[in-house]
């Protein structure tokens, strides 16, 4: 009898599929036919039947085992007498046929969200109702009300947490103060983003003196005070339930989805300029080489002498006669202290060898309606990393204060390359004759010696991307193995409370060790499907760890098994957030680029696959995919150890690192995808525009439901010209997705809305 196994349909454009196996086996491939019984993340049960021509296991299905309740969202279309709504998500693989009774007031064109009332069969297509109209197309915010459905991100508080936060004070009052270290004198301050609304962490530094008497040291006193959010969010209540569910904010351009209520992230929690907040402290002694030498926890109230932002305090810092320090003479001594702390805590840094690649990150600017405006590169000062190597200090000592007391609660782990990853890097490594590599057993100092190594060569961003890129994704579970990208023995997030859950149970953990109690975990539920693929991850990294060969994984405690459920949860939360995210900006970015069509720019190959090249364009920072097919005349073969595209007979190479010019040839708004044809020197421009404009191409095919002025409201379908999309194996965005799940270095804080976590 052939494999039955079960697991996840992950459907694809093109209408084929494969099935993520629960035990984490290689997928197992549909092809079309089979995908037309069942929809994207369906559970499924599979009878492996064959290998296909490329070697992978191809599946029959057999039974669906699940259905999740999820909408379908997408456009209202009428074609000849029949409604059907065209999924956004193209991975559902076919329309949903709509009754008339079941259109209620939408009107074709618009965006709604679908409610499945039949599944669909081999010979017949989903009927569904809708249940939400979502409005026009072009309307603002438009792809965020999309992303949100899409990824099904929680975004409206529950009735009851809504009501309980109108319970709460508006201001601190006499009773919270009780058991707390008055630090209103302190003149503590925030340092932020100029648009960060919630202000979640405070810092003061001073010198000091560490060790007695002749043996004394140069030191510094560094407090690290952070939002007390556990004193007015209860284990169990509304509003902490709502704030699990979501388990992050979600952060979008010009809109944040929070975690908390408006009243609590902004207002009661919030520690704004000159008025009194609870906080959480750590309060710490910093040598002159960078070691924390002691720390304290403590409950204290605190007022904010004054909120700065990170363009204030670099222009302070590099001029303390200029205009922005005269404004804030009172303060410049207290940051100048913050300032020499922070280069003792950079040399910590560099003698335990974190990871500290410079990449660059951007951030879009959109005007009023929403439109992209423009997308610049977001720089970081010595402002932005004195407050992140503040933030990293308070995360390990909060991380070795829950393990020294050997209470349960979630650390943040980021663990090594897997062997597989370091083959590949040693290969590459080899092939590009870099002359140096990583051991059996690699420490993130070798990566970073790599990294500086290889700084000033060309193809220097190449390899520092294959480098990140052979990292693994950092989680949230109560089994401490390091943080190998920082370099830390035992890590967590202790400084984001207002916009992230796991920082909130650390919180409460601290609070119970120093009651010296034990805090109990509320109730929680079992991680569903989306939690599925960490689970697998998880276990057979606790497998490969048991020491002698035959022997079982230690069986974990039922404490154990609910810190592991809740770090499973926040952790898929924190890569549904992420997804949601990366989707809004490809939108915006495909949106953009439609003005742009047939103008050509400069670029970078970002990365090589055996499909074509993705370049990221040099003046807007957005990438598109040339195809193989557009890179000229001759045969290209993948080198899958240099990560390029070689031309057999020219021997033309292209790599990451690699300078084109390419046009603007197509944008599909609905596949969040960009297509470039490569510029070559002396084509003539206006042949190479004429190629662009309105030739139809012959076959099958539907135009993507919003490809410009070209489509009409009445949703009847077009005929495919060159300038709408073409069917293609990957795309910049899932390219990107994987690319960024692989990027670690850990970063404490993540001001809004760049996330470093």
């Amino acid at each position: 009898m052939l494999d039955e196994v079960e697991g996840t349909v992950q459907g694809h454009r093109d209408g084929h599929g494969f099935v993520s196996r629960d035990d984490g086996e290689s997928d197992i491939y549909l092809p079309p036919n089979e995908m037309r019984a069942v929809l994207h993340k369906d559970r499924v049960k599979v009878r492996i039947v064959r290998s296909d021509r490329k070697g992978r296991p191809e599946g029959r299905v057999v039974e669906i085992v699940e259905r999740p309740k999820q909408p379908i969202i997408g456009r209202l279309l009428h074609e000849s007498g029949i409604w059907i709504v065209a999924p956004e998500d193209k991975r559902y693989g076919q329309d949903v046929m709509i009754p008339k009774a079941a259109t209620g007031m939408a009107k074709p064109g618009q965006v709604v969200v679908v409610e499945l009332t039949e599944p669909p069969a081999l010979y017949g297509q989903p009927v569904g109702r809708v249940k939400e109209i979502l409005g026009e197309i072009d309307d603002p915010g438009m792809e965020i009300e999309i992303a949100v459905r899409k990824y099904s991100v929680p975004h409206e508080f529950s009735e009851a947490c809504i009501a309980l936060a109108r319970t709460l004070p508006d201001k601190v009052g006499p009773q919270d103060k009780r058991r707390r270290v008055d630090l209103t004198d302190v003149p503590l301050v925030t340092i932020d983003g100029e648009d960060a609304r919630d202000f979640d962490d405070a810092v003061y530094c001073e010198p000091a003196k560490i060790g007695k008497g002749k043996s004394a040291a140069k030191g510094w006193r560094l407090l690290v005070a952070i939002a007390d959010v556990s004193h007015y969010v209860e284990t169990g209540s509304a509003i902490d339930i709502d704030a699990y569910d979501r388990a992050t904010s979600v952060y979008f351009p010009r809109r944040v989805i929070p975690m908390l209520p408006e009243k609590l992230s902004n207002g009661l929690c919030s520690l704004n300029p000159e008025v009194e907040r609870l906080c959480m402290v750590c309060d710490m002694m910093v040598t002159e080489d960078g070691e924390v030498d002691a720390y304290q926890f403590y409950p204290a109230v605190m007022w904010s002498h004054a909120r700065f932002t990170y363009t204030e305090v670099a222009a302070i810092l590099a001029n303390t006669r200029g205009p922005e320090a005269i404004k804030r003479k009172d303060r410049i001594a207290d940051l100048m202290n913050l300032h020499d702390v922070y280069r003792a805590l950079l040399k910590s840094r560099q003698r335990r060898g974190a990871v500290d690649f410079e990449t660059v990150e951007t951030q879009i600017i959109c005007d009023e309606s929403g439109r992209i405006e423009k997308i610049v590169p977001r720089t970081r000062n010595d402002a932005h990393k004195l407050i992140e190597e503040a933030m990293l200090a308070a995360n390990v000592c909060s991380a070795d204060f829950i393990a020294q007391s050997k209470h349960a609660g979630l650390f943040r782990v980021h663990e090594g390359p897997t062997p597989e990853k370091q083959e590949i890097l040693r290969n590459y490594l080899k092939a590009t004759g870099v002359g140096m590599s990583i051991s059996d057993d690699p420490s993130p100092g070798e990566f970073q010696a790599i990294a500086a190594a290889t700084k000033d060569r060309p193809d220097a961003q190449q390899i520092h991307s294959m480098l990140l890129r052979s990292m693994q994704q950092a989680i949230y579970t109560p089994i401490n193995s390091g943080h190998f990208g920082l370099a830390f023995d035992a890590y967590t997030h202790f400084t984001s409370p207002i916009r992230r859950y796991p920082d909130l149970l650390v919180h409460r953990v601290i609070k119970a060790i120093l009651a010296k109690t034990r805090y109990q975990l509320p109730t929680l539920p079992t991680p569903g499907e989306a939690h599925a693929k960490l689970s697998r991850r998880l276990e057979k990294g606790l497998a490969s760890k048991v020491a002698e060969p035959g022997q079982k994984p230690k069986k974990l405690s039922a404490e154990s098994q609910a810190w592991q459920a809740a770090g499973l949860h926040c952790s898929a939360n924190e890569r549904r957030a992420d997804e949601a995210s990366r989707d809004v900006e490809a939108w915006l970015k495909c949106k953009y680029m439609r003005e742009h069509l047939g103008e050509e720019y400069g670029g970078v190959v970002s990365s090589a696959t055996s499909f074509g090249i993705f370049v990221t364009l040099d003046a807007m920072y957005v990438e598109g995919l040339v195809h193989i097919t557009e890179l000229g005349g001759e045969y290209f073969r993948f080198d899958e150890a240099r990560q390029e595209l070689r031309g057999e007979r020219t021997g033309m190479r292209y790599a990451i690192g690699t300078r084109v010019r390419v046009q603007v040839s197509r944008v599909d708004l609905d596949g969040r995808k960009i297509d470039f044809r490569l510029v070559h020197e002396g084509e003539e421009f206006q042949n190479r525009a004429m190629k662009d404009k309105g030739v139809v191409r012959e076959g099958p095919g539907r135009s993507a439901p919003d490809n410009g002025p070209g489509r009409k409201a009445s949703g009847k379908r077009a005929v495919r010209k060159i300038s709408e999309p073409l069917a293609r194996e990957g795309s910049p965005s899932a390219r990107k997705s994987k690319a960024a799940a692989k990027q670690t270095p850990d970063k404490s804080r993540g001001h809004k809305p760049r996330r470093r976590s």
